[in-house]
């Protein structure tokens, strides 16, 4: 009863999806790319046998290709079936495609498109990643007999909260997974009580993942060239450039009134501040709120041989984290100073970049208290706490660089997620 109500929620929305994917593509012309198939229509031939893996957006894909470059390892004939949500994963994802495997939209949740898609690609197992859970088309999928696991699967506090008050809903839909793979014990934990079967608990996948040298060379040569330290806000989500630049404005004004104390050699206007965006939608947003708020910015995007000097550095490039964290001495982290959950901080540690992290951290609870454990990373209360960290390690270089090296032991140690989960995909499809 329940589950009929959603459909029918999501067939009368469906003429709104249609008109905001319309104007989002005017910002991103990714989302007008191939409409039909998110509603189960595709121009590829029927087909069958496909290893499917769906990874919404970016994050998603880039553990993905780590789970991916495993399964072909081990099964080096597969072929690909590779589903997406939004633009930033589509374009991600294709990098990943090899000659004959396929990309196309996630079917949007309705029984008639799910159930299209299923017929269409008949694949030999399912692969959803991370928190990608759907009813009807885990309906569609335990009817068709195929068999579907959540990889690299978290479950955070709230989200359990809203999966049980939607219980009639959410336990089917996690009940019809056939595995599900952790990242951690308390995630597992937390899916149980959602309602699927007992997770194993196989490891994050981000920590299997390897920077780009050749960014990470570049980066550090470019910090050699700054003439000044460089402090990087990682992964920035809306409002937390303006925490930062509104914090770096008051300041600058009491610089200017109160000369700094005698032991604060390098102050927060002696750094070169760089930001980067966690979505590129907003890439030309942050560059108008930089200069409205009054400081001169250089971007990624000008830059040719070297950074342009400038107050602000603005990192408006999608795929150079490795370059940016590089290029940093230190970093705050992303979406962990708003009420978000905090970005990936495990890449900064194997790039070697001190980490310093707001409050909310949920995404990657674990890794962030083992990150703070091992000392690669620190949490403060908010921006101005964090500048205030950032600072105090700028003038302890000694600090600093026990905080650095320690991230890529820190990294190191917690490996080995990719070839579980290979393994663990195997034994799903030998069952």
């Amino acid at each position: 009863m329940i589950r009929g109500l959603y459909s029918l929620c999501l067939w009368l929305a469906s003429p709104l999806l249609r008109r905001k994917l319309r104007r989002r593509a005017l910002a991103e012309p990714g989302y007008g790319v191939a409409v039909p198939e998110r509603f189960g229509h595709y121009t590829q031939p029927p087909s069958h046998g496909w290893v499917w893996i769906h990874a919404v957006s970016l994050g998603e894909t880039r553990a993905a290709a780590i789970l991916l470059a495993a399964l072909r390892r081990a099964m080096p004939d597969m072929r690909l079936l590779l589903t997406h949500g939004t633009a930033t994963g589509r374009a991600e994802g294709q990098s990943l495609l090899r000659a004959g495997d396929v990309q196309v939209w996630q079917p949007w949740d309705t029984p008639g498109a799910v159930q299209r898609f299923v017929r269409h690609f008949q694949p030999r197992i399912g692969i959803l990643m991370e928190t990608e859970i759907w009813p009807n088309l885990l309906a569609a999928c335990q009817a068709a007999g195929i068999p579907v696991a959540l990889a690299n699967a978290r479950l955070s506090p709230k989200s359990l909260r809203q999966a049980q008050r939607l219980s009639a809903l959410s336990w089917p839909a996690y009940g019809a997974l056939s595995a599900v793979w952790a990242q951690t014990e308390a995630d597992a934990q937390r899916l149980l009580q959602a309602g699927t079967r007992p997770p194993q608990v196989l490891g994050n996948l981000k920590f299997d993942a390897s920077p780009n040298p050749a960014q990470l060379v570049t980066g550090r040569a470019w910090r050699h060239g700054a003439g000044r330290p460089v402090v990087l806000l990682a992964s920035a989500r809306e409002g937390e450039e303006l925490m930062l630049l509104s914090y770096l404005q008051s300041f600058r004004a009491v610089a200017q009134q109160t000369p700094a104390p005698a032991a604060m050699e390098i102050g927060a206007m002696d750094v070169q501040w760089l930001i980067v965006p966690r979505h590129p939608q907003r890439f030309d947003a942050v560059a108008e709120l930089v200069q409205a708020q009054g400081f001169s910015l250089s971007r990624r995007s000008n830059w040719v041989d070297a950074p342009d000097q400038a107050d602000v550095w603005l990192g408006d490039s999608l795929g150079e984290m490795a370059l940016y964290y590089g290029l940093a001495d230190l970093a705050l982290l992303g979406g962990s100073f708003e009420p978000l959950g905090g970005q990936n901080l495990i890449e900064a540690a194997a790039c070697g970049c001190a980490m310093v992290m707001g409050p909310s951290t949920f995404n990657f609870a674990e890794a962030a208290d083992l990150a703070e454990a091992a000392g690669a990373a620190c949490r403060v209360a908010g921006m101005p706490e964090a500048v205030a960290q950032a600072l105090a390690w700028l003038n302890a270089p000694h600090v600093l660089a026990s905080a650095a090296a320690a991230g890529p032991e820190f990294a190191g140690a917690h490996r080995g997620a990719a070839q579980k989960t290979a393994a663990a995909v195997q034994a799903l499809l030998a069952a």
